[in-house]
């Protein structure tokens, strides 16, 4: 800014534009010292943080500037004991300043509407980096939002009037239960999101009646006793996710996918994976998990129903790993299922979502180094960055909750699940890195090689249903749609209501939510979704029609679970499912 620019600004505009310039600057020095620390395979270091262009930053600077001289304005225009009009507002569903507390003090008012406003300047000031790398740009964008959460005045103590209004209703107890709620974490070595004593697995979560009827190193395979008289032929069997344990697919009876399916007629196996321990589990890989996984279990299924064609669903990761079986499987000669259905579930890689622009070849290259060979990536790390992508719901929420009111956590079956973290094997994770978030090669064909097969998805031409959801910041569901352009077989593409888990764990009793389907199959995920009809209620009961058209007859259901081979070894949900990290 010149100096006969300066002389033509009021002094206390000048103010605030210098203190936007020296909290623009701090706020570059923070990203810049995390852009560095990234380095590429060659260990050269990555290239200088790009800033924005001199005219977009003095554009930003003034009208920062313009909007704390308003927020000042309307300050000192109050009327004592009265709310004014608010300058700035929070984003919808941002319930960090919802309490009257932060509107009714002039002082709380103007800090809340102040860290709003400085919030929108940095994010402002991020969006206009000039970055053309996607990955890198999502990078800083996360790297941003991670800042300004953390700055929060909800966050401390001081500057949080809900923390003093209930300090000084409590005479102080509620500092001391937070102190005791922090060591208490302390201990724990995660943050509490939930009251841990309310729930036991196997006495209030995962308590569809069934046996585990097969085990290797790997997983245990569990088949659900029937709860109708007649059932399908042909047999469901569910592929979870690796990287959390299966009973998010049957919580408590309720919101259970798995009773859900039972009641619906189908017989349902279900794969139950191992939490592999450092001392014991480090070695397995990619291959390891698809052949003692869903190969094994679509064996044992076969076996123990004498149906040739199970139908199969593969949720998140556990669909990218049944997918890739199949492919297996195909690449073999083999016609292994009659249809198959995927929840959330990446097979292009091209955008994926948040947690790809946190996977660059510094990070993969690293990973590979310390794990690649063996080891284990611990589950609380993987879980600390899943609650990251979401941190004023999953981080921020809790630390203002459980230390600064000092509450107790709320008993939710759901975020119990979400702590119950698992391991995962370090060669499993870097190839998984690398080949699919780093590369994207599972979406060419004859790209990757799996068990000695070169793998092509495009031969996996049973029919298939697919089911994204429209707040997933996991696996985004224009993403999750690509699968439509690399699957062989007729597609069936649903999108659900709201996000990665409320969205598929969505049960049909309770009639909540929305979802949205279309005739039509372009390429294009917006085109699809332009044509898309809403429908109320859960996806589930969409989904299990579609799921009957490949059950095939009725059948009387079978009495025992297992066979003379597949002796049950122990009652549902098993022993691996509670192996804690």
């Amino acid at each position: 800014m010149s100096d006969s620019t300066d002389r033509q600004v009021p002094p206390g505009m000048q103010a605030i534009l210098a203190a936007g310039q020296a909290m623009a600057q701090g706020f570059f020095d923070a990203l810049a010292r995390q852009h560095v620390a990234m380095q590429d395979s060659s260990g050269v270091a990555a290239q200088k943080l790009p800033m924005p262009e001199t005219e977009v930053m003095a554009s930003l600077h003034q009208a920062f500037a313009e909007k704390h001289a308003e927020l000042w304005s309307s300050m000192l225009a109050r009327t004592p004991g009265e709310a004014g009009p608010a300058v700035v507002q929070p984003e919808p569903g941002d319930k960090r300043f919802a309490a009257p507390e932060w509107s009714e003090s002039p002082v709380f008012d103007y800090m809340r509407q102040a860290y709003l406003l400085n919030a929108g300047f940095l994010r402002q000031m991020a969006d206009a980096m000039p970055i053309a790398d996607g990955r890198a740009k999502a990078r800083m964008q996360f790297l941003t939002r991670q800042y300004i959460d953390a700055l929060s005045p909800s966050n401390f103590a001081a500057t949080n009037p809900e923390f003093i209004k209930t300090a000084v209703e409590t005479k102080g107890e509620s500092i001391a239960r937070g102190i005791q709620n922090l060591l208490g974490d302390l201990e724990k070595g995660r943050i509490s999101m939930t009251d841990d004593a309310a729930f036991e697995i196997g006495r209030n979560l995962a308590l569809t009646p069934g046996s585990v009827v097969y085990e290797n190193e790997l997983m245990q395979l569990i088949q659900y006793a029937p709860l109708t008289e007649k059932v399908a032929q042909a047999p469901l069997l569910i592929v979870p996710p690796c990287i959390n344990k299966f009973y998010i697919m049957d919580l408590q009876p309720e919101n259970s996918l798995v009773r859900f399916v039972v009641e619906q007629g189908f017989t349902v196996f279900l794969v139950s994976w191992k939490n592999p321990r450092p001392d014991t589990g480090g070695h397995y890989t990619w291959d390891d998990y698809l052949d003692k996984g869903p190969l094994a279990a679509l064996e044992v299924v076969r076996s123990i129903t004498r149906v040739k064609k199970p139908n199969v669903l593969g949720f998140c990761v556990g669909g990218t790993i049944l997918t890739s079986a199949l492919a297996v499987a195909r690449a073999r000669g083999e016609e292994p299922v009659a249809s198959l259905t995927l929840m959330t579930t990446l097979l292009d890689f091209s955008d994926a979502g948040e947690l790809g622009c946190l996977v660059d070849e510094a990070s993969v290259t690293a990973r590979e180094a310390a794990i690649g060979k063996g080891g284990v990536l611990k589950g609380q790390e993987l879980a600390n960055v899943f609650s990251f992508l979401r941190a004023n719901d999953l981080v921020w929420q809790y630390v203002v909750g459980n230390y600064l009111k000092g509450n107790k956590p709320v008993a939710f079956d759901l975020l119990y699940w979400n702590s119950d973290s698992t391991n995962l094997p370090g060669p499993f994770l870097t190839w998984y890195l690398r080949n699919m978030y780093l590369e994207n090669n599972l979406r060419v064909p004859g790209k990757l090689r799996m068990l000695g097969q070169k793998v092509d998805l495009g031969k996996v031409d049973v029919p298939a249903y697919l089911m994204a959801a429209r707040e997933d910041h996991i696996v985004p569901w224009k993403s999750a749609y690509l699968a439509r352009n690399v699957l062989g077989g007729e597609t069936t593409f649903v999108l659900g209501a709201s996000g990665h888990i409320a969205g598929a764990i969505n049960p049909a009793s309770k009639n909540r939510r929305s979802y949205w389907t279309a005739d039509v199959r372009p390429a294009d995920p917006d085109e699809w979704f332009d044509s898309a009809a809403e429908h109320k209620g859960s996806w589930w009961l969409h989904w299990a029609e579609w799921l009957r058209g490949h059950g095939g007859k009725e059948v009387a259901a079978r009495g025992r679970l297992g066979s003379t081979k597949y002796e049950p070894i122990e009652p549902a949900p098993g022993r691996y499912v509670k192996e804690r990290s």
